[in-house]
């Protein structure tokens, strides 16, 4: 479970509410007021339907339907924040390296039909079925490209939401002080003046906390998973290859392990101790 967005937005809509329901006298007698009953100015159903429900139908007409049915599992990804482990990949290499050097690439067959991975298991066929080299890494830097392009679409329609919704909490700005205008009109009373400017200035509100606080956190996650499957991917194709031109398997791990940081490797280098001595 990704505890970090969990934390971070609970926190901040709790922090955004206790702002709407606060007041702070800057006198002598300095004083903290909290009228829960405020909230109720904040909800407006113009402004919502307004700036959220155009900000929806927005986003259905600028993405197949492809990209949308696939929200809920981008919400799924960016709550798991144990997807990827390269070093388990890693540990994983050098199990195959040691096999294949025992073995043969042939005895490798049985390995890839255990992996759960799809890319791993692909890449282990290819240098089982005695693929040249080059062949091999074209294919397996190609796939990843292309899913990295994948990945950057879904992330670009939250960019696209992120964007759209503070457009459209200025444009529900615009209705209200229209309909505030009118209201100004003396021949029609101004009954409707503090509801209108409500409207002006909650729908600018909307905006950027859609912005802010839902889309723009969901975009920069997606990215994140991305760059942490390219990366095991990446250890990955260079396993792969350094089996195929039969690389000893100590050499493969000291390789592999410079694609994680330093903190990671030493990590890494004492739990593979601890498991040694036991």
């Amino acid at each position: 479970m990704n505890i970090n967005y969990i934390i971070g937005l609970v926190g901040a809509i709790g922090i955004f509410l206790f702002g709407c329901i606060t007041s702070v006298v800057i006198t002598p007698s300095f004083g903290i007021t909290v009228n829960p009953g405020n909230l109720i100015n904040f909800f407006d159903p113009a402004s919502i339907l307004i700036t959220i429900g155009c900000t929806i139908f927005i986003i259905v007409a600028s993405f197949p339907g492809s990209m949308l049915k696939n929200m809920p599992k981008h919400f799924k990804i960016i709550l798991n924040s144990k997807l990827f482990n390269p070093t388990q990949y890693i540990e994983d290499l050098v199990e195959l390296a040691q096999i294949a050097r025992k073995n043969g690439l042939l005895s490798l067959e049985e390995k890839a039909n255990e992996q759960s991975d799809p890319f791993f298991k692909q890449a282990i066929m290819l240098i089982v079925d005695a693929n040249d080299q080059d062949k091999v890494r074209a294919i397996l830097e190609n796939d990843i490209e292309c899913m990295s392009s994948r990945h950057d679409d879904a992330a670009a329609m939250y960019d696209k939401a992120s964007s759209i919704a503070p457009a459209f909490g200025m444009v529900g700005t615009l209705v209200g002080l229209i309909n505030m205008l009118k209201a100004m009109n003396l021949e029609n009373g101004a009954g409707d003046l503090g509801s209108s400017m409500g409207t002006a200035l909650i729908t600018t509100l909307y905006g950027c906390i859609l912005a802010h606080m839902v889309f723009g956190p969901v975009a920069q996650l997606l990215r994140n998973r991305d760059t942490e499957e390219v990366l095991c991917k990446q250890i990955i194709v260079e396993g792969v290859m350094a089996i195929q031109a039969g690389e000893n398997p100590k050499s493969l791990r000291e390789r592999l392990l410079t694609y994680m940081a330093q903190k990671q490797r030493d990590g890494e280098g004492a739990a593979k101790g601890g498991q040694e001595a036991g």
